[in-house]
């Protein structure tokens, strides 16, 4: 028999990730264990969609208060960014910055340096760019506020598969604490996600982006595998980001005259 469904373990799982994924103010009712975090991976798309819709709220304030679009857009990022503590872009940043070094160990040393390179510094400005360019070229904003929850909840439901199916690079870190997520929050994450994109940017749009998310993460897989010998926390958030990319490029795709669903 199939054991009955907890409310409060879900409420749990939750609040953790909420606490992992972002930077709001939420005080934990208990203490965080090992592994705590894998099993309430598959929350990650719903502390996504919490991010997406503050993101949204930020654009829908703009709007009202008579900002162009282009300006609601950098503020709707702001926001998200914000909400995050810039988590996702560190991540980016250093692991550009890494997978530019020579050796494994040396990549290793230079993704937890915190200072900014060449590398991590052009591969920040272009996921901003990119981000800010697709919500700025979509002219309806409650396309935009869709758009907005549909990246963020689907960039992170990947991340549990990438946990459990590539190694971490390191016996300690942030990816080693972590652990790897059971099958069921695999599964449930991905299924949030899908989810968010069909409910956010329909069937078509949702094909096109789990394909998209399919081919990055096999890339960023085989890379980190090749560069460092698996992932870590930095690699994780590199991840969202470049899936958080795809996902509104096709939403601004959509966006087009003539383009449908």
């Amino acid at each position: 028999m199939t054991a009955p469904i907890s409310w409060r373990r879900l409420a749990t799982d939750l609040e953790v990730c909420v606490m992992f994924c972002t930077r709001l103010p939420l005080a934990p009712s208990m203490p965080v264990a090992s592994g705590d975090i894998a099993r309430a991976s598959w929350a990650m798309p719903v502390a996504g969609a919490l991010v997406g819709a503050l993101g949204a709220l930020a654009y829908w304030i703009a709007i009202r208060l008579g900002l162009p679009p282009p300006v609601a857009a950098a503020l709707a990022l702001a926001a998200g960014m914000a909400a995050t503590g810039c988590l996702h872009e560190d991540g980016l940043a250093d692991t550009a910055d890494g997978l530019g070094g020579d050796g494994r160990v040396r990549k290793l040393e230079i993704m937890r340096d915190s200072r900014l390179g060449t590398y991590g510094a052009c591969a920040l400005a272009m996921s901003i760019l990119l981000r800010w360019s697709a919500l700025a070229s979509i002219a309806d904003a409650r396309a935009v506020a869709l758009a907005l929850v549909a990246a963020h909840a689907a960039a992170r439901a990947p991340l549990p598969a990438f946990m459990a199916f590539i190694p971490p690079a390191r016996s300690d870190g942030l990816a080693a604490a972590a652990g790897a997520p059971p099958h069921r929050a695999i599964a449930a994450a991905g299924l949030l996600g899908a989810l968010a994109l069909v409910l956010c940017l329909g069937p078509m749009a949702a094909v096109a982006g789990l394909i998209l998310l399919a081919a990055a993460g096999a890339l960023m897989a085989r890379v980190s595998l090749k560069a460092i010998g698996g992932h870590t926390g930095d690699v994780l958030g590199a991840l969202e980001q470049i899936d958080e990319v795809l996902i509104l490029l096709v939403a601004a795709a959509l966006a087009r005259p003539g383009a449908s669903a």
